[in-house]
This record gives structure tokens, C-alpha cells and sequence, in this order.
């Protein structure tokens, strides 16, 4: 078994025994409503963290907070009783924010859900501040003339488009290039033992 399903088996274990201890054997006034809802320990087994919830106001979870850091000896002590491990790890409480996360989510939905309301309310009777139809129609009812008519205005004011250069036979970019004596003249030197090229 790896050190980290150890760890698992061991809060689950001490998830068990704390929720059993709170509801038999502490008997603190102070102590409320109280529900364990997850242990985690770390995975050298030294430290247990207990996440917990309370059913009430402010002030009883305060009064319930106070107990178990009170009854953290006597609970520490059946731990190590109950899981038979060498070292009984150290027991803290946090309370649990999911409830009133889940609590505030709800708030939140049913707000959205009373301005939808609001909205489709409103919208009843309403009229379309531009008319119903929002897209320009043409003088004459054609919609073609509508989409012709700026193509032909655009190739009126940029004129007729230069041919475009042939890709197999370029022209050379300067007149001279287009005769091998002039561009190369090194063909025409004696020196070269070539003979020039004839005329």
C-alpha cells in the first residue's frame, strides 16, 4: 500500500471516530450542530486536518469552534486508541466554506433568475426603436442593384488593373541584359580564349 492510500484509510478512519466522540462522549453546552464532513492527513501520517459544519447563527459557530478546540486532547486520545497507529497524528478543525458557497451560488441563480423575469417583462408590447426589418433596402426593391452598385463605382475610380508579368518568359529588367556580349564581358575579351560571339 502507497504512503498517500495509507494517508486516505487513516482520515477516513479518524473522520469516523471524531463524529462518533462528538456525538457520545463530549458533552459541552457550548458544542452545536455539528457534521464532519471530510478529514485529510498528510502523507507522513503526523497531521489529520477536519473539516466540519455547523447548523446555526454566527454565535453558535463560534460557541461549537471553541468546544472542539477544547476537546482536542480527549479526541486525539480515542484516535490513537481506536486506529492503533505508532504516532497519533495531530487533530485540526476547519470549518467548511462548501455550505455557504453552495448557499451564496443559490443567492446568486436566483437573482439572475428575477432580472430575466424583469427583462421578458419589459419586452412585452415593446416596439423596435429602428422599425422591425434594421438592413438598408434599395430605391427600386432590387436587392442586386444594392451590391452592384459600389463594385462598379470601385473599378470606375481605380481604372483598369496592369497585366501581370508572364512567369515563363520574364522580361529582362534592363534592355542591355537581354544581349550575353554586354552583360558578360568577359565573352568578348581576347585574353579570354573564347572568340567573341558573332554579331
Amino acid at each position: 500500500m502507497t504512503q498517500r492510500a495509507r494517508a486516505r484509510k487513516l482520515a477516513d478512519r479518524i473522520r469516523v471516530v471524531v463524529a462518533e466522540m462528538l456525538e457520545m462522549r463530549v458533552k459541552d453546552p457550548r458544542l452545536g450542530f455539528i457534521t464532519i464532513t471530510d478529514a485529510r492527513v498528510t502523507n507522513d501520517l503526523r497531521e489529520a486536518t477536519l473539516f466540519y459544519t455547523v447548523y446555526g447563527s454566527d454565535v453558535e459557530r463560534a460557541d461549537t469552534a471553541a468546544a472542539l478546540e477544547s476537546a482536542k486532547g480527549v479526541l486525539r486520545t480515542e484516535v490513537g486508541r481506536q486506529t492503533g497507529v505508532r504516532f497519533t497524528p495531530s487533530l485540526t478543525f476547519v470549518q467548511d466554506a462548501i455550505p455557504d458557497t453552495a448557499r451564496h451560488i443559490d443567492e446568486l441563480l436566483t437573482k439572475a433568475q428575477a432580472a430575466d423575469a424583469q427583462v421578458r417583462a419589459n419586452a412585452v408590447g415593446a416596439q423596435f426603436a429602428g422599425g422591425a426589418d434594421p438592413y438598408r433596402a434599395p430605391a427600386n426593391g432590387d436587392p442586386d442593384d444594392a451590391v452592384a452598385a459600389p463594385a462598379e463605382a470601385d473599378s470606375g475610380d481605380r481604372g483598369e488593373r496592369p497585366a501581370a508579368p508572364d512567369p515563363v518568359h520574364p522580361e529582362p529588367a534592363h534592355p542591355d541584359l537581354a544581349r550575353p556580349d554586354l552583360a558578360r564581358p568577359d565573352l568578348a575579351r581576347p585574353d579570354s580564349g573564347r572568340p567573341a560571339p558573332a554579331e
